[in-house]
């Protein structure tokens, strides 16, 4: 296979639902889905027992018991089982346009992974957006966001941009590159080489610590933030939490200051 989805969740099957019929409507079909799941009830493997039949490729879902936030875990748990050697991450909450599996596939190079972003949308257009609407692609044109409530702003041009104006975009915008877990891709090889994900941190930058530590490594990032697009559904953050905010921001400095490449509470931790 060409492409592993790693696709983070919990307990959102509404949300998820959408989200793999996203991904079954992929012009790239030479990939599988692995789902892990941070703890999940039997509704979501019911959900996910039921998309099964609309994909070529299996669903791998990956589950532990709920302790919590602990998507570092699952998500480690995720990259073993994954049989690609490469790698998409996004999450349970993010619809992907129909090239989004080809478009990383596109941009992939050795010694680099790639940064996306995500189009943000408020409750009353996540609720409205239908099975048709994302099997249509209706979804990710901005007039018909507009006409669902969206507000208009500069920040639309991203739905509708060309390939070629995609490019200029990813190449002037003063983001930085960084690892998203709503949005990011690199090689299976460099992940386990770094060993994963951190699993002493929870919510706020475990992501992008795990960026750092590849380019720590040597890697170089490649935006993709205007090329890959993704439509993110509005939710509740119940699982934030100020301690585990400012323990993950103290060991994000400690990862820069000493350029720490492979963390000793990853991927060898699940096996």
């Amino acid at each position: 296979m060409k492409a592993s989805v790693i696709i983070s969740t919990y307990n959102a099957e509404a949300w998820l639902e959408k989200v793999l019929i996203g991904f079954s409507v992929q012009t790239e079909k030479d990939f599988e889905i692995v789902i892990a799941d941070d703890g999940s009830g039997p509704d979501t493997k019911k959900l996910i027992d039921r998309m099964r039949t609309i994909f070529v490729k299996p669903i791998i879902h990956v589950w532990h018991k709920d302790n919590g936030f602990q998507k570092t875990q699952i998500l480690n748990k995720a990259i073993i089982n994954a049989n690609s050697n490469y790698l998409i991450f996004t999450d349970g909450d993010c619809i992907p346009r129909k090239d989004f599996v080809a478009t990383h596939l596109n941009f992939k190079e050795k010694g680099f992974f790639l940064s996306g972003g995500y189009f943000k949308l408020p409750m009353s257009v996540s609720n409205i957006i239908s099975e048709n609407d994302i099997i249509s692609q209706s979804c990710f044109d901005k007039e018909w966001l507009i006409k669902q409530g969206l507000n208009t702003s500069y920040k639309n041009l991203k739905l509708n941009a060309s390939s070629i104006g995609a490019k200029i975009l990813n190449a002037v915008t003063p983001t930085n590159a960084s690892w998203n877990g709503h949005n990011a891709s690199g090689w299976k090889s460099d992940l386990i080489a770094v060993n994963g994900f951190n699993q002493e941190m929870q919510y706020g930058g475990e992501d992008r610590e795990l960026g750092e530590r590849l380019i720590n490594m040597g890697l170089n990032s490649k935006q993709i933030r205007y090329s890959a697009i993704c439509l993110h559904l509005d939710h509740s953050r119940g699982y934030v939490n100020e301690q585990a905010l400012a323990k993950n921001k103290a060991i994000r400095k400690f990862t820069n200051e000493n350029k720490i490449i492979r963390t000793d509470h990853g991927i060898e931790f699940s096996l």
